[in-house]
């Protein structure tokens, strides 16, 4: 039952209350919560300017009637609406860093930001060394990248104007305009022709890559997300294919190309049997995130 509106509450009483709510609805977590109680604990600390580690901290905190209702309110627009509550909160936090966030890109989440802040692709970033972040979407890899490796310089391209505008807006959030560049246009066709002044020591990119039966099997949530950030044809491979086939152009000598897969491992093997592969260790096993070096793909 919700609470009176003039009642007020601990904030760990009200992560309870919503938590409850959230799991009778029986709806899809994958957007930087893993579960009910994780959600609630966003929704409530969102009331508070808090953000959810340092909430975890201050659970004996109270949170006015006002605080209670407005948390309540965000509660059931995410039952009601089933989209991410990233999007309803219009912020979402990777590896601890804050980003605004709204439909006109993907929630951000990617396993290639747990190497970054891990320190695990720094063989590949040499000082001065220059990155390229394909499919930028919001721009929190990109991000990520310029605040764990500040001598670097990254370049961040997408298709889609709205999620680079929102990309802007990030990167201003963290002051990083001097050291990362936006570029509009589809893949490759953003950048000019490759030359000796211009090649990338890392190229990394989180494309679409969800396959044609995955897509069509999506909980409500994935609905809410823009389908050209998604969807990777019949076996996933389309945007991938192209990458590949590509990139070897725009890396140095010593360059490499770093891509995540998701569930796409099998479809991966089939579709490029021949490249040898580096598989990264992340959270979720060694299938989601691999690594291409320059010399493995001339």
């Amino acid at each position: 039952m919700d609470p009176e509106p003039s009642q007020s509450l601990t904030l760990n009483q009200c992560i309870e209350n919503i938590a409850q709510k959230l799991a009778a609805a029986n709806l899809h977590y994958g957007h930087g919560a893993t579960d009910s109680h994780s959600e609630a604990l966003w929704i409530a600390s969102k009331q508070l300017g808090l953000n959810p580690t340092e909430a975890l901290d201050r659970l004996d905190h109270a949170i006015n009637a006002e605080q209670v209702q407005q948390a309540l309110q965000v509660t059931n627009q995410r039952i009601a609406t089933r989209k991410p509550l990233a999007y309803i909160l219009g912020e979402a936090w990777l590896m601890g860093v804050p980003f605004y966030c709204s439909e006109q890109s993907i929630v951000p989440r990617s396993w290639i930001a747990e190497l970054i802040v891990d320190g695990m692709l720094e063989p590949w970033l040499p000082a001065d060394g220059k990155v390229l972040d394909l499919c930028t979407g919001n721009g929190s890899l990109a991000i990520l990248l310029a605040l764990s490796c500040p001598d670097i310089h990254v370049s961040a391209c997408d298709i889609s104007m709205p999620a680079l505008s929102l990309a802007a807006r990030n990167i201003d959030r963290h002051h990083l305009n001097s050291q990362i560049e936006l570029l509009n246009g589809d893949l490759w066709d953003a950048l000019p022709e490759p030359h000796d002044d211009n090649l990338f020591d890392l190229i990394i990119c989180n494309p679409p890559y969800v396959n044609a039966h995955s897509m069509s099997i999506l909980p409500a949530e994935y609905h809410a997300e823009p389908v050209l950030a998604l969807a990777g044809g019949d076996d996933g491979m389309d945007l991938i294919r192209r990458i590949i086939a590509a990139a070897p152009d725009y890396l140095s000598e010593r360059g490499a190309l770093l891509l995540e897969i998701g569930n796409e491992f099998e479809n991966f093997k089939k579709a490029f049997p021949q490249i040898p592969v580096i598989w990264m260790e992340v959270s979720a096993g060694e299938e989601q995130v691999l690594l291409i070096q320059a010399e493995d793909l001339r």
